[in-house]
């Protein structure tokens, strides 16, 4: 068995994670394979919480480009992280891991509401966190729900799981092949060289809270387990240069 590194993570699932092969919505398929995956590492001792997106269902910034509301659009989206974010919890129970959704938006019929302790109590007795509704504002992306829960959880690392991506690249590898990957970066790099990580504020708030970050390839064998047991795997984005 492999040497935990980070104890605790925030693992940041896209909605396209959910999509699979498929052009839009649920592939049932693999959102049973992400829950497997996740299984494993919980059963190494890993405290997990996860944050989930929406654009495979719905996309704020993209509705209001068409002319719908910016903040009902954002808001819609929100819904669209709570559908995905329990379509995931039943996974993970199937696969016996005990689960709790929280929600940013009151949806008590579904998910308990989120309260910082709560879920680190539920952590701290091995159970799954799922934080959906992102931070339940508008304008703001579930990349910094993913930031600002994993500080306010005192997660060891940020874990942005991607989607036949493998890591940050000096260009779009699919429309540059001869971008190169980078291997390390520190969080003033990532946001100087405005390489689309994830948006500037979720990199302020983890440059200024220290909190690493590792952008790697979900879909790659035992992508998971490498990435906490600290083997080189995707980009690490980090304070130290």
């Amino acid at each position: 068995m492999a040497e935990i590194k980070y104890k605790r993570i925030l693992l940041k699932l896209s909605g396209e994670a959910f999509k699979g092969a498929t052009g839009y919505g649920i592939d049932i398929p693999t959102v049973r394979s992400i829950a497997h995956e996740i299984k494993h590492i919980c059963l190494m001792g890993v405290e997990v919480a996860i944050v989930v997106g929406g654009g495979n269902i719905w996309r704020g910034a993209t509705a209001a480009k068409e002319g719908i509301d910016r903040v009902s659009a954002d808001y819609a989206g929100m819904l669209a992280t709570i559908i995905n974010a329990l379509t995931l919890q039943d996974a993970l129970e199937r696969e016996g891991i005990v689960t709790r959704t929280q929600s940013a938006l009151a949806v008590q019929q579904v998910a308990e509401p989120y309260i910082r302790r709560r879920a680190i109590r539920h952590l701290e007795k091995g159970r799954v966190v799922i934080f959906a509704g992102g931070t339940g504002n508008p304008y703001m992306t579930t990349d910094t729900a993913a930031a600002l829960r994993a500080i306010e959880i005192e997660a060891d690392v940020l874990l942005m799981a991607k989607n036949k991506v493998d890591g940050v690249y000096t260009a779009d590898p699919k429309k540059h092949p001869e971008a190169t990957l980078f291997q390390h970066l520190t969080h003033m790099e990532a946001i100087n060289k405005r390489l689309q990580v994830m948006d500037a504020t979720a990199l302020s708030l983890c440059l200024d809270n220290k909190l690493p970050i590792i952008v790697f390839d979900l879909q790659s064998s035992e992508s998971l387990v490498s990435a906490i047991s600290g083997q080189p795997i995707g980009t690490l984005i980090s304070s130290e240069s």
